[in-house]
């Protein structure tokens, strides 16, 4: 990052129809943080805050072109990945982290809508598990760190046990989030050998579509400003958590509303120290 140019950010995504998730819920966290956003879409899905009721995948060449475009022209700081839709997209970013030509990667992968319906079969699952080696953060939640590892989670525990074992499969940090838990919302968070967990008190929401997407590309765009992980992570946490607040009292739709991805914030010092301005 040099002068005052912008940093820059990447998401490999979906698209969300009702703008509450995916590709655009990426694009609003980056340009929340200050960070240009830049994109390459793997799939355009019909979708509302009910579910998704549609899947078009692009492919594989035309992703790889976006990324492609993207890569050999903005100085990226940060990728991102969403909903890769496809065994062949999720090989083809694992190739392409593995060339190095993704910095600071943050994998969140999207297997489960919050409304509960699977992304992926389950051949494209299992090649998840050779992107997260390449990763410099993963964020799956209860439901995916379950698909993940074959087996329900439910508790703490399970997301304990879930975060060690990923913690095998990447060698950097893991970060199971427990939004889905029943009770106080716990995240666990693994590197190396190093376990801590980030509780907090459940916000009385249904508007919550498109958290998890926004939580990671919140950790992305703080890693391309150039915070560490640890920081990445607890002031992505926050941020979703003041998004939340924001949109709790939200109707739109007959569903799981979205996140208020830009209202005016209310992080004071901490907003200030990254940059971050009221848009109001």
């Amino acid at each position: 990052m040099s002068g005052v140019d912008p940093p820059v950010a990447l998401t490999i995504a979906g698209s969300d129809s009702s703008g509450g998730a995916g590709i655009q819920a990426d694009l609003a966290t980056f340009a929340a943080h200050g960070v240009h956003g830049t994109s390459a879409i793997t799939a355009v899905t019909a979708q509302n805050t009910e579910g998704v009721h549609g899947v078009s995948h692009l492919p594989v060449e035309f992703v790889a072109a976006q990324m492609d475009a993207v890569l050999t022209d903005l100085g990226v700081d940060a990728v991102k990945t969403g909903m890769l839709g496809s065994a062949a997209v999720i090989e083809l970013v694992a190739e392409t982290a593995r060339r190095g030509a993704l910095p600071n990667l943050v994998v969140d992968p999207v297997l489960v809508a919050t409304s509960g319906d699977r992304l992926l079969d389950s051949g494209s699952e299992r090649s998840y598990l050779d992107l997260l080696r390449e990763a410099q953060v993963i964020t799956p939640n209860l439901w995916e760190a379950g698909v993940l590892l074959g087996r329900d989670l439910a508790t703490v525990d399970d997301i304990r046990r879930a975060a060690a074992e990923l913690a095998g499969l990447c060698p950097g940090y893991v970060v199971v989030t427990g939004g889905h838990l029943v009770g106080a919302a716990i995240d666990v968070v693994i590197h190396g050998q190093d376990l801590r967990e980030l509780p907090a008190a459940r916000i009385a929401t249904s508007n919550n579509h498109g958290s998890g997407c926004t939580f990671a590309s919140a950790v992305a765009a703080r890693l391309a400003r150039g915070v560490d992980v640890d920081e990445a992570v607890d002031g992505a946490k926050e941020f979703v958590r003041c998004r939340l607040r924001r949109s709790a009292a939200w109707q739109l739709g007959r569903g799981n509303g979205p996140v208020a991805h830009l209202c005016p914030d209310d992080w004071g010092d901490e907003g200030r120290s990254l940059g971050l301005r009221s848009n109001s």
